[in-house]
């Protein structure tokens, strides 16, 4: 059974990009969320956040938890790739027409290409 673990990181950079696209300060976060100012302190210092925390920023922002879980092993889950999934998420999106979708494909995959770690 593959090792799971829950990135933190990543789950606080996918609210802030909602707090940001929603104009809110962290406090607003908390206040419509649920969740305490301290307790969005702790996530944003890379602490995990509890199952109640986690359960209402996921309902407040539209997450999915398990977007967040990472398998140690996952070139062999039979999940496709995060540069696969990100760019099936730009293909889908309505704002871009084929064109733009194409050259921010061709921008992020070079991007992944030159950042990746292996």
């Amino acid at each position: 059974m593959p090792s799971v673990q829950f990135d933190g990181n990543g789950f606080y950079a996918a609210l802030d990009a909602v707090r940001e696209e929603r104009k809110l300060t962290w406090r607003k976060v908390a206040e419509q969320s649920g969740v305490s100012a301290s307790s969005l302190t702790r996530i944003s210092q890379g602490k995990r956040p509890d199952v109640d925390s986690l359960a209402s920023l996921c309902s407040w922002a539209k997450l999915s938890a398990d977007d967040f879980m990472r398998a140690h092993d996952s070139s062999q889950n039979g999940e496709p790739s995060s540069l696969t999934k990100a760019l099936m998420l730009f293909r889908a999106d309505p704002n871009l027409g084929k064109e733009q979708a194409d050259a921010l494909e061709r921008i992020i995959q070079s991007a992944y290409e030159g950042l990746r770690t292996h």
